[in-house]
């Protein structure tokens, strides 16, 4: 992050001489890029954890999940359209790019990670490796 996001950045205010001694205010918009950090509830049990990440928007081709040896990476763009004859005067959500990193266990097996997306909820489940999963052990009577 860049340290601005929250900060509402007031539009450039600039002076121009059109040459007949009028002075006019032109207003130019420079909106920031930000990335939006996705909400994400993680759940554990014993055969591991899933993770469900909140990106409305961003469908499959526009969603990466990366694993690079210990750090999970989700980033998506949405898809946020404005009809082609309208422009938006007010906008709640102005970036469309998510990302999101997390750092992995050892006890996790990052080759069996599934993910699926439904109604822009990101579902990841991260299995623990069979050694650290916890085994039924059969009692043999004697």
């Amino acid at each position: 992050m860049d340290g601005t996001q929250g900060v509402a950045k007031q539009p450039a205010q600039n002076v121009a001489n059109q040459g007949n001694g009028k002075q006019e205010q032109s207003t130019q918009r420079t909106e920031p890029q930000f990335t939006l950090r996705p909400l994400v509830d993680i759940f554990e049990n014993e055969r591991g954890i899933t993770l469900q990440a909140d990106l409305p928007g961003v469908t499959n081709d526009r969603l990466n999940l990366q694993v690079d040896k210990d750090t999970l990476r989700v980033t998506g763009e949405a898809a946020i359209g404005t009809p082609e004859d309208m422009e938006a005067l007010w906008a709640e959500v102005r970036s469309t790019r998510y990302e999101r990193s997390f750092a992995l266990s050892s006890e996790l097996d990052t080759e069996k990670i599934s993910a699926q997306m439904k109604n822009g909820v990101l579902t990841i489940d991260i299995p623990k490796r069979a050694e650290v999963q916890p085994r039924k052990v059969e009692v043999r009577v004697a």
